[in-house]
């Protein structure tokens, strides 16, 4: 086989290789843990995959050092004149709850990497309940709590963000997309939100308290 036949080989198996690295990427996060030989694929043709999804108005964030990449909308154009695509990567609107857990999960995160442990962050459920139970009332009912935090849980795992490990449904690990998504600005503008929720929430603690004293 000569070099030109190698090369047009080469091109052959690239377009071959593209859809199938395409279309789990279409379809979700794709790690590199869950498929090595595709992840491989990806990062070789990288370079086409990001052309071939820019037609489609979207970019390619892949993150080598973490081990995945996901597929997510361009901003929109300022310009008035440019015709609007339909987004392919539907947004999805989340209720206050998932939010402060995503919040909470993501500066855990944080703390995680400054001390320079593990690479995987694994908690409890229970570590988890504590996490947010601050920001609850205190007459909240401990089972309900519970109950509450698994609901959330696996809403933020259907969105690819935590799992539950295999054969110990209470332990959590929490996956390290999620800084893709939660970022230092997504943070502050939800730490800003959260100082008024719990500023809501201490108000009637003040309140019954003093009333106590007076007693």
């Amino acid at each position: 086989m000569n070099i030109g036949e190698t090369q047009e080989q080469s091109r052959a198996d690239a377009r071959f290789e593209l859809p199938a690295v395409v279309i789990p990427l279409l379809k979700g996060v794709f790690y590199r843990d869950a498929d090595a030989a595709s992840w491989s694929a990806l990062l070789n043709l990288q370079s086409r995959v990001r052309d071939y999804v820019a037609v489609l108005g979207l970019d390619l964030v892949l993150d080598e050092a973490e081990g995945y990449a996901f597929l997510r909308s361009r901003p929109e154009s300022d310009d008035q004149s440019a015709p609007k695509l339909p987004r392919l990567v539907a947004r999805r609107p989340l209720s206050f709850p998932v939010s402060l857990l995503l919040a909470l999960l993501r500066k855990k995160l944080a703390e995680f990497d400054a001390s320079g442990g593990d690479t995987r962050l694994i908690l409890s459920r229970s570590e988890i309940v504590e996490l947010i139970r601050v920001f609850l009332p205190d007459s909240s009912n401990e089972t309900r709590i519970v109950d509450q935090v698994d609901v959330h849980l696996n809403k933020i795992a259907d969105l690819g963000f935590v799992r539950r490990l295999r054969g110990q449904e209470n332990m959590i690990e929490v996956l390290r997309i999620l800084k893709a998504f939660v970022d230092a600005q997504w943070l502050t503008e939800f730490d800003q939100r959260l100082a008024e929720y719990r500023a809501s929430i201490d108000a009637p603690r003040t309140a019954a308290h003093g009333e106590s004293s007076d007693e």
